[in-house]
């Protein structure tokens, strides 16, 4: 699968749990954080398509929503393989 579309996908799955997702610029990698009743997830928009690819993933793997679509967890499970998980709370 190409990453533009896993991107998408995780863009998706991130959006069905009610948090807007924000690519912002700043020296910081991305997470989720919650601004009065909005919650928010936001990416650094320099970080290269991988980066951001695996920062909503690590934020969808602390949500951890029930009903994740078979493509999405398989996105999860193949970054999990790879051992991208290590460096949580980038």
């Amino acid at each position: 699968m190409k990453k533009q579309k896993q991107l998408e996908l995780l863009e998706e799955a991130i959006s069905s749990t009610g948090h807007k997702i924000r690519y912002e610029k700043g020296s910081f990698v991305g997470g989720e954080c919650r601004v009065r009743e909005n919650k928010i997830v936001v990416v650094n928009k320099f970080l290269p398509i991988e980066g951001k690819i695996a920062t909503l993933a690590s934020v969808l793997r602390q949500l951890n929503p029930p009903g994740l679509s078979a493509n999405v967890v398989k996105i999860l499970d193949d970054l999990t393989a790879n051992d991208l998980f290590s460096g949580r709370n980038r």
